[in-house]
């Protein structure tokens, strides 16, 4: 597996990070093991999580279970050391019984309202928590989950550059957030000396999002132009392959998460996708994998997030897959 400079830090990570979102619950502990295993024995390091990861998996949940058995899995065999860890704060929802209703589904709409936030104590609390569950006295990189707009800026950076400078985090990053956020966050540190984010984590996969839509975690063409400029920010894609709709026609007219794309330009490029894909001989989804992982204007680390061995096994023939420019160009091009 190749590496890729994180920002400008010097830092080599792995270009495919591993999420662990269902880690300890959708995917049981021993395929959770299994995975991560496996990751390190390609050459794999970048490993994601979350404090809130699943609180909606059952009902009163509070999250952690992903932590939790990241923190069981290093301990096995004294694997911290060969981990570039990340986890996020922010986004776990204050706890009521409404969270959930009667059949046991999560209440998206209000905990999007109640999340935690990024205030000081409150990311001071949650980051110690993540720190005990995982094990390990300090992350590699530490991500505030979802931009807090009702919390002073300047409040949320004096707090990381607190825990940088205590030796509890390396790096810092940010996740669902607007450019002109970026921007904002950017000046704040240069003029007080706070340690920048370097790594900005945003929805990201071939297909564009359709005209109009108002989303701050999808990255769209300003976003790109501002990280093409700003390559001390490398970008995290998360849902890469949009749970998977590349392969399947079935996935992609019944799934939720292609509100977001469909339209003249998403059929366009699903076409491209589908003739480069054969010529190169994999499926859509790892197309387009190889696709991220080609891109460098601006650079791109695909975050996968596997649910079963399988599914990861399925992702990895896309770091063999070498496009020509011919491809690149005609993949570029495809669409409106």
């Amino acid at each position: 597996m190749q590496t890729i400079e994180l920002g400008r830090t010097g830092r080599q990570v792995s270009q495919l990070a591993l999420g662990a979102m269902q880690m300890g619950n959708a995917t049981g502990e021993s395929d959770s093991i299994r995975i991560l295993d496996r990751y390190l024995e390609v050459g794999g390091s970048f490993i994601d999580t979350a404090d809130c990861y699943e609180w909606w998996a059952r009902k009163g949940g509070r999250g952690g279970d992903s932590e939790e058995l990241l923190g069981r899995w290093m301990r096995d065999g004294g694997k911290r050391d060969r981990v570039f860890l990340a986890t996020k704060g922010s986004a776990l929802p204050h706890y009521s019984p409404d969270l959930w209703a009667e059949d046991g589904t999560a209440n998206w709409e209000l905990a999007r309202r109640t999340f935690a936030g990024a205030g000081a104590k409150t990311l001071r609390d949650a980051l110690d928590g993540s720190l005990r569950r995982l094990g390990t006295d300090h992350v590699d990189l530490y991500y505030i989950h979802v931009d807090d707009r009702a919390t002073p800026p300047e409040e949320t950076l004096e707090a990381l550059a607190g825990f940088v400078q205590q030796g509890k985090v390396r790096y810092l990053g940010w996740s669902n957030v607007r450019t002109w956020r970026l921007e904002r966050i950017r000046g704040l540190c240069a003029r007080n000396g706070w340690p920048l984010p370097v790594a900005v984590q945003q929805q990201h996969s071939y297909l564009r999002p359709r005209a109009g839509l108002a989303s701050a975690s999808i990255v769209d063409a300003e976003q790109l132009d501002y990280l093409r400029d700003n390559d001390d920010q490398t970008l995290v894609a998360y849902s890469p392959i949009v749970k998977g709709i590349y392969d399947s026609p079935e996935k992609r007219a019944s799934h939720w998460m292609m509100d977001s794309y469909a339209g003249p330009d998403a059929d366009a490029r699903l076409a491209a996708v589908t003739e480069v894909a054969a010529e190169a001989g994999v499926t859509p989804n790892q197309l387009v994998l190889a696709w991220l992982l080609h891109q460098t204007g601006p650079r791109v680390i695909p975050l996968i997030g596997p649910r079963t061995p399988e599914q990861f096994e399925n992702a990895l023939p896309a770091l063999d897959v070498k496009l020509t420019e011919e491809q690149l160009n005609r993949l570029e091009q495809a669409g409106a």
